[in-house]
């Protein structure tokens, strides 16, 4: 019965995580884009670029995946992600607080939550699995290569990465951060 309940919390979990996703759909691609296409550029995608312009756009996909943080950290709202933040490193209440709670939750919702690790895991196996078949299974590379999207002495990795910022990786700080705020007790999704 126990593994039944945990089941059924890893399931509200897991469609939690998707439904945010879907409901902050734009605001995640479009940070998730703005990564994308810095990495894209980075790894010579269009060809060269000075070293200058290498920094700067490591500014701005760094910037772009920190935006995407306190976006979902403050569940849709980055002041309120900044925030949450502020309090947690200046506040020494709220942060016993918050190790208070976060250990009370592991305690009585472990199998919840490594089931949910589990899930997550397959999921972005999956994912992964399915960019790799893209990438080195069909003829992408040499298509965007011909249509001079690629650049022709670029290696696969630019187009990989660009993908996997669009999907993988916003997923990923999507589920982390969500569980991190269900741990803290401030996410209520799941009933014991």
């Amino acid at each position: 019965m126990m593994l039944a309940a945990s089941f059924s919390q890893t399931q509200l979990f897991l469609k939690h995580t998707f439904f945010f996703s879907l409901r902050h759909f734009r605001v995640i691609i479009g940070l998730a884009f703005i990564a994308g296409l810095g990495r894209y550029i980075q790894l010579k995608g269009f060809g060269d670029i000075h070293s200058l312009t290498n920094i700067l756009l490591e500014i701005i996909v760094e910037g772009a995946r920190v935006l995407l943080l306190l976006y979902i950290l403050g569940l849709a709202d980055i002041k309120k992600g900044v925030l949450r933040i502020k309090h947690f490193l200046t506040d020494k209440k709220k942060r016993a607080q918050f190790g208070t709670v976060f250990r009370q939750h592991v305690k009585m919702y472990w199998k919840a939550i490594i089931l949910s690790l589990i899930g997550f895991s397959i999921i972005a196996w999956l994912l992964n699995y399915c960019i790799d078949v893209i990438i080195y299974k069909t003829s992408l590379i040499s298509f965007l290569k011909d249509k001079g999207i690629l650049n022709p002495q670029a290696s696969e990795w630019p187009v990989l990465l660009f993908i996997k910022n669009l999907t993988v990786i916003p997923y990923t700080l999507v589920f982390e951060t969500l569980l991190l705020l269900w741990l803290a007790g401030r996410l209520i999704i799941l009933k014991k």
